[in-house]
């Protein structure tokens, strides 16, 4: 029997933007699954890029790593408006005891492009810090995913 495609047309829909990037950070985080490449910010900015770079809203992730640093899983924790999302050290705590992570990267985007730390970036991260330095989980880095990530390892803000 003969199918006429015409018909479904989702049977050749090209992917979405937000496929694709997604696609990409899974072949990055594949290409890593072996080393200690998130120990490297500049690999971890263009996974945490390809991940959270298309959202429209704020997001924030945590990436959970085993004891040598390898990625256990990227967990989107927190969902916010265009400037600020709600960020809450006890779930994070809970997210990272139920994965047992030995260390975690801490990630989130600005829609707008600019990623620049702000102030309230700075406290959470500082409030996240310590909140898991009491489990014994150490925090390697914070990304803020805009036109160009920035890293506060790499600033010297951990």
């Amino acid at each position: 029997m003969h199918t006429d495609n015409r018909l479904n047309p989702l049977k050749h829909c090209p992917p979405t933007t937000d496929e694709i990037l997604a696609s990409a950070a899974n072949i990055i985080a594949e290409r890593y699954v072996n080393k200690d490449a998130f120990c490297n910010p500049e690999a971890t900015k263009q996974f945490l890029t390809y991940k959270l770079g298309g959202y429209e809203r704020e997001v924030f992730a945590v990436m959970m790593l085993d004891n040598q640093h390898q990625l256990i899983e990227l967990n989107e924790l927190f969902y916010g408006t265009i400037d600020a999302a709600n960020v809450y050290p006890r779930e994070v705590v809970k997210a990272v005891l139920a994965v047992n992570a030995a260390a975690v990267i801490l990630a989130h985007n600005h829609p707008s492009g600019e990623a620049e730390p702000s102030q309230a970036d700075k406290l959470i991260t500082k409030r996240l810090t310590d909140a898991l330095a009491l489990i014994d989980v150490r925090v390697l880095d914070h990304i803020v995913v805009g036109k160009t990530p920035v890293s506060f390892a790499e600033r010297g803000l951990l």
